[in-house]
This record gives C-alpha cells, sequence and structure tokens, in this order.
C-alpha cells in the first residue's frame, strides 16, 4: 500500500465516525433534543401490547432511542434528504393512526425503489421522538459491524 492512502478497515472507521457525528444531530434536531435517552425500551416501560402500541406509547410518553421491528402504511415517500449522508425518507402510519418518518440511508443501504403508497412497510432501526410521531433511522446493516442494525422489508425483499 503506498502510504498516504487509507486502509480499507480505515476508511470504515472513518465512515463510522462520520456517522456518529451526523446521525446523533440530526435524530437530536429531528427529536426538537426532548427525547429520553435510553438505549433500551424497557418492558417495565409497557408491559404488553404490539410494537405499534409500543411505538404510540412512546410517543405520547416522549422515549425515544430505542430499538424496534414493526410495520406501517407507506403514506408519502419524500424526496430524498441529501444533506450530509444521502437518505430516503419516507412516511408510515401505524394501525394506532401514529404516523413516523423512516430516515433510510441509502450511503450504506440500497434504495427501496418500486415503494408506493399504500404498500405495506416492515422495518427494523432506532426510535427518535420527535412532536410529529417519530423517526426511525439506523434501518441499515453496521458498517462498522458493532451492531445488529437495521433493515427495511418491502414486497419481500429486504433492504440492509
Amino acid at each position: 500500500m503506498r502510504q498516504g492512502i487509507v486502509s480499507r478497515s480505515g476508511r470504515w472507521a472513518i465512515v463510522g465516525l462520520l456517522m456518529v457525528a451526523f446521525v446523533a444531530p440530526l435524530a437530536e434536531w429531528l427529536g426538537d433534543g426532548q427525547a429520553t435517552r435510553s438505549s433500551t425500551y424497557s418492558a417495565s416501560d409497557h408491559e404488553s401490547g404490539s410494537a405499534e402500541e409500543r411505538l404510540q406509547h412512546a410517543f405520547e410518553t416522549r422515549r425515544g432511542a430505542f430499538w424496534i421491528e414493526a410495520s406501517g402504511r407507506v403514506v408519502r415517500v419524500l424526496p430524498d434528504d441529501l444533506d450530509g449522508s444521502r437518505h430516503q425518507r419516507i412516511i408510515v402510519a401505524l394501525d394506532t393512526g401514529q404516523t413516523l418518518l423512516i430516515a433510510h440511508n441509502i450511503d450504506v443501504a440500497p434504495r427501496i425503489e418500486s415503494l408506493e403508497p399504500g404498500g405495506q412497510l416492515r422495518f427494523r432501526g432506532e426510535y427518535v421522538w420527535n412532536a410529529q410521531g417519530g423517526v426511525i433511522h439506523w434501518t441499515h446493516h453496521d458498517p462498522g459491524g458493532d451492531r445488529a442494525g437495521g433493515w427495511l422489508e418491502y414486497r419481500g425483499r429486504r433492504y440492509r
């Protein structure tokens, strides 16, 4: 390797650092800074109910920063967010009536090209509270391999 060229593992480390530098402030900004910081959603916070009901409870109590797997109906496909890491933005409605913004990083995971309003979208990611219903991000694999990461599933195909 020539001197001055970053190794492949070094590039992934830089990508990881950039993601931390950009995703955390984005989540904070989208959440108006009011999300409760906890790494998991404790069963004692809301013992029963579906994932969609747990998301509704988290929204009502302004809890956030926990991983969840759920599904919703695509309401709207927004233009991509091209500021910093590129994100495909999707509004989904849960059975509870709550809406969520899915911010899917298309610099790390493939874009869903055939996404249409009315379709069912399953997702796994981290929930961040905001006044509009919340944001789900980290819907992709972890480039650093440190965590399980998330995914989107649409029409039988998983996007990670």
